[in-house]
């Protein structure tokens, strides 16, 4: 291993624990990306326990999506989270409306949250933890920590077998309301566990890579690598120019 394999280690410990807050609330989004999930499904579940129509609880939940997406806009913000939340939105929309029930609203975002249960799981099987593929950039690692910073790797398989169970949890208690509940108590338990696990993942995931070694800046190495290759060839052409000169000077 050479030094540039090595971790840097010169950071404390308060400021590794600064830099991971900031990693995750940037990649999940934060206080306003967690409303921006919620916001939606609360508006339909709320809209359709008091007239039980499915069509303006619909129409609501996909207004206010867009309108989120609009005042992020309208902010110059990032807009992934509230995109997201429009295709989610939309994909409920138009899975209720075909089928004419309501319970179907959720169905789609169930499915994702299954889905997404199992890559954390698989990918951490296949040595690859999902969550440093989305973390890994945010940190300047991409994917260093696969091979040159074992540490890391282990804190991140870590927090994906935790978003895994996590996950999967959830599901076991929401598929089994998606065929028992109607559809205004599915709706409330689900609005009910969007944040708490969501904040346990968080939590245990900043917990995990707290503790673990400082990430590899990566784009730091290629600029410093850059830059000595410039200087480099600075060298070798004004030691080029001066044997010219030299040669030059003798022929005279």
């Amino acid at each position: 291993m050479t030094s540039l394999d090595k971790p840097t280690e010169d950071t404390s410990a308060d400021d590794a624990r600064a830099v991971t807050e900031a990693a995750l609330f940037e990649a999940f989004g934060g206080v306003r990306g967690m409303v921006e999930t919620v916001l939606p499904g609360l508006l339909f579940v709320t809209i359709f326990t008091i007239n039980k129509d499915l069509h303006w609880s619909a129409i609501a939940a996909l207004a206010v999506s867009l309108l989120l997406v609009v005042v992020r806009l309208a902010m110059r913000d990032t807009v992934k989270h509230a995109f997201s939340g429009v295709f989610g939105v939309a994909f409920g929309v138009v899975f209720a409306m075909m089928t004419g029930n309501a319970k179907d609203f959720y169905l789609p975002g169930m499915l994702y949250t299954l889905g997404l249960a199992v890559a954390y799981i698989v990918t951490t099987l296949c040595g690859v933890p999902l969550i440093g593929l989305i973390l890994g950039p945010v940190f300047k690692e991409n994917l260093s920590w696969r091979t040159r910073n074992p540490g890391r790797k282990k804190a991140y398989a870590k927090a994906s077998w935790a978003w895994g169970l996590i996950l999967l949890a959830k599901c076991a208690i929401l598929f089994p309301l998606y065929w028992w509940a109607n559809t205004a108590q599915l709706g409330w338990v689900l609005i009910a566990l969007k944040i708490p696990p969501f904040l346990l993942a968080v939590w245990l995931t900043w917990v995990f890579l707290a503790k673990a070694p400082a990430p590899i800046d990566v784009f730091a190495e290629m600029e410093a690598e850059e830059q000595a290759e410039k200087e480099r060839k600075a060298a070798l052409a004004a030691e080029h120019s001066e044997a010219t000169g030299a040669r030059h000077r003798r022929e005279a």
